[in-house]
């Protein structure tokens, strides 16, 4: 049997209180084994714990790191990751996650990924690009992201990355994104057809491709981006989300309802939850089937 640590052992190897110990628990970022009126923990746990306590002292919250866990079990696919799985990067007051099988920490909460530089500036700033790596240029699309005004420049940036570096998937993507937010929609679809083509596989590339295709309304194109996203990322809700969009579309009301009760599993209290339960109780609900036309009467022989 692996070794086990008690609370009191805990706090005299890593220096952390008990009520914060209990509060990680409670948020579930760390799960001890409980027995005889004690708490167990096993070198895994240590481990974790150890993460929390550096990025927590780079004054990023406990609840925030929940969050972010979350949102990468969701944008991945993955059922219950455990912290110590996960290595946990503070970049300037926020926090990244290094997936499991990754090398490079992704931002969960703007669904980016990112580069393991040091913290970044707390004001955007363009740096003049001459002779700047792709890595360079990456760093300065991400800042550019920060402000609304400087979404141009992140383009820019992000356009001499993929220059730079033509199968950085991730460039792609978020070039896409930028000019999705800049309503630029056939030049998002390239960027994310661009990233399709680097990695079939990728579920974040075929989601944002097949949503810009529902939006320019090739409909049949966006359902086969779609499914293909919602098996690669089953537990995305989002994916869900928009494919029943797309199927009403087409009227195909029960692969729709399909879709809307998986965003529901796996976003009961999602933003969009209120309109998915309606359309599923739409659904449900029994249809009322024409009367039917009555026989004529008999004539009588005259």
């Amino acid at each position: 049997m692996s070794q086990r640590y008690t609370q009191r052992e805990v706090g005299r190897i890593l220096g952390v209180r008990r009520g914060r110990l209990l509060y990680w628990e409670r948020l579930r970022l760390v799960r001890p084994r409980a027995r005889w009126g004690q708490r167990f923990y096993s070198f895994s746990d240590l481990v974790a714990l150890r993460s929390l306590q550096q990025v927590t002292e780079r004054r990023v919250p406990a609840r925030r790191v929940c969050e972010a866990v979350a949102l990468i079990e969701r944008e991945f696919g993955a059922g219950p990751l455990p912290l110590h799985e996960l290595r946990l990067v503070e970049l300037g007051g926020e926090i990244a996650i290094v997936p499991p099988g990754s090398a490079q920490p992704f931002n969960p909460f703007r669904r980016q990924w990112l580069l393991p530089f040091e913290p970044l500036p707390a004001t955007p700033k363009l740096h003049p690009m001459t002779a700047h790596s792709a890595s360079d240029l990456f760093d300065a699309a991400l800042r550019c992201e920060e402000s609304a005004d400087l979404l141009p420049n992140a383009v820019v940036c992000y356009r001499k990355v993929i220059d730079l570096a033509p199968n950085w998937i991730e460039a792609h993507i978020n070039l896409g994104v930028a000019y999705y937010q800049l309503g630029q929609l056939d030049e998002a679809r390239d960027a994310f057809l661009s990233a399709v083509q680097i990695d079939p596989g990728s579920g974040i590339s075929r989601y944002n491709l097949g949503c810009v295709l529902e939006e320019e309304g090739d409909i049949d194109q966006a359902i086969d981006h779609l499914r293909q996203a919602a098996s690669i990322m089953p537990a995305h809700a989002d994916v869900h989300f928009n494919l029943a969009l797309a199927l009403e579309k087409k009227n195909e009301r029960r692969l729709a309802l399909e879709q809307w009760q998986l965003y529901l599993r796996y976003a009961p209290d999602g933003p969009w939850a209120d309109q998915a339960r309606s359309r599923v109780r739409s659904y449900m609900a029994p249809q009322n089937p024409p009367a039917p036309i009555p026989f004529p009467r008999r004539m009588h022989a005259e």
